[in-house]
C-alpha cells in the first residue's frame, strides 16, 4: 500500500501529536482524516472513504479496539499507534503492526509493508 494518493483515518487524541502525524502524511501525498475521540472516530469511519487507518490505542482513557474491530469488518487495513507497545492488544488483535511513539513516517512505511 503506498501512501500517496491514500485516503488515512488517524485517530490520535493528542493534538500536538496528530497534527504532526497529518502533515507527515499530507507531505507524503495522502489524503488525511483526524478525529482525536473515539465517537469522532467512528463517524469518520461510518461518513468518509479510507484506504488505510492509524489509531492510537489508548484514547482519553479508553481503548480504541472497537473501532479497530470495526474496520476490520469493513475490510479496512490499519495498524496501532502507542506509547505501550503491543503486549496488551487482545487475542483477535494480535499481531496487528504496532508502531510506538515518538514515530517516524519510516516506521509508518515499515508498519504498512508488513500489512501488504
Amino acid at each position: 500500500m503506498n501512501i500517496a494518493g491514500s485516503r488515512i483515518f488517524v485517530l490520535e487524541d493528542e493534538s500536538i501529536i496528530a497534527f504532526g502525524l497529518e502533515d507527515m502524511l499530507e507531505m507524503e501525498g495522502a489524503r488525511v482524516h483526524v478525529a482525536t475521540d473515539l465517537e469522532e472516530g467512528e463517524a469518520v469511519i461510518h461518513e468518509s472513504e479510507i484506504d488505510f487507518a492509524i489509531l492510537d490505542v489508548n484514547v482519553r482513557g479508553k481503548q480504541s479496539y472497537d473501532l479497530a474491530n470495526m474496520l476490520r469488518e469493513r475490510g479496512i487495513a490499519f495498524i496501532f499507534a502507542t506509547g505501550y507497545g503491543d503486549a496488551a492488544h487482545p487475542a483477535e488483535l494480535v499481531g496487528t503492526p504496532t508502531i510506538t511513539k515518538p514515530y517516524t513516517i519510516e516506521h509508518i512505511r515499515k508498519a504498512i509493508a508488513l500489512l501488504n
